[in-house]
């Protein structure tokens, strides 16, 4: 029976703002998912484990399901890769967050715009052999030719591009989240201690609603951002003098008993307890940069770009 040695940590690619332009390197889309490390045992068990190597087969049993339909033709082996949330154009990863917190209950078919899906890019390990410490082109070479079998819209496969130029100018013009870069000859190392893997990230694009102001000596202090009904924090950078004067105003923040409509999250986010807020009538809607969605689903640096786009939100 084959046994699987999980790795401690995937292996990470770290941050770098530059792409590494020398020979011996390849270049993937970065997908904007939950990294999720899969094992398909000889008797056909399939378990999926986080990048803590928590089990996440209820959260994504359509994965699991998927997996369990292929794995005569997969045989035992151990997978690496990204599940996502397609909506169509791009990953979703607000949709994904949303699935982790409702303990993967699938949205009903009447009512799904998207499908998950599980991006692999590397193999570990393939039956009895442990493939870790090949170099990234022969993992890859082999995890292509092990899913050349397999029909399922729910796998895919990693692309590996030579140009980095043309990919980033494609990644930015189509607003993906970025690329990573791997040495050809790279072993796979768990977590960060290497710098075989490198990322570049888009500064991110939303359009959310503002749907409460926090208030402090009766002004506006910062905005509540909404994306898609979610909270994904609160935004006061490139929020001016004249934007608070005139926030202050509308809103009578001012006033102590300043009229407040009800809060539209199903409970109040911890980031905002104790914190005085005047929720508003309907979202005010924005669209605010930020460098990333943090795994709690909250907007990493947030900044106000502007005002009047669509208030239901979205990347862009």
């Amino acid at each position: 029976m084959t046994v699987f040695s999980l790795p401690a940590e995937p292996m990470i690619p770290v941050a770098d703002d530059r792409i590494p332009r020398e020979s011996g390197w390849i270049y993937q889309i970065k997908w904007d998912g939950v990294r999720i490390v899969a094992t398909i045992n000889d008797d056909g068990r399939i378990d999926l484990y986080s990048r803590r190597l928590l089990n996440k087969n209820t959260v994504y049993p359509e994965i699991h399901r998927t997996l369990q339909e292929q794995a005569d033709k997969l045989g035992p082996c151990m997978l690496d890769g990204e599940v996502v949330y397609w909506d169509g154009e791009r990953p979703n990863f607000q949709m994904v967050l949303s699935r982790e917190r409702s303990f993967g209950a699938e949205p009903s078919s009447s009512s799904a715009k998207g499908k998950v899906l599980y991006v692999l890019f590397d193999l570990l390990q393939d039956g009895d052999q442990d493939l870790r410490a090949l170099p990234y082109a022969e993992r890859h070479e082999r995890l292509m030719a092990k899913m050349k079998p397999v029909r399922s819209d729910r796998l895919l496969t990693a692309d590996l591009y030579t140009d980095a130029e043309s990919l980033w100018k494609w990644v930015d013009d189509h607003q993906w989240e970025g690329i990573v870069s791997k040495r050809l000859d790279s072993p796979y190392k768990e977590g960060k201690a290497h710098r075989d893997w490198l990322k570049k990230k888009r500064a991110l694009l939303l359009d959310v609603g503002i749907v409460g102001v926090k208030r402090r000596d009766g002004r506006a202090a910062s905005l509540i951002m909404s994306d898609q009904g979610r909270f994904i924090g609160s935004v006061s950078l490139g929020l001016d003098e004249a934007m608070r004067e005139a926030l202050g105003q509308m809103l009578q923040l001012r006033r102590i008993d300043a009229p407040s409509w009800p809060m539209p999250f199903p409970a109040l986010p911890a980031e905002l307890k104790g914190e005085s807020i005047v929720w508003l009538p309907s979202p005010l809607p924005c669209r605010v940069t930020g460098l990333e969605l943090t795994s709690a689903g909250l907007l990493r640096h947030p900044k106000l770009v502007s005002f009047g786009l669509n208030p239901s939100g979205g990347r862009s």
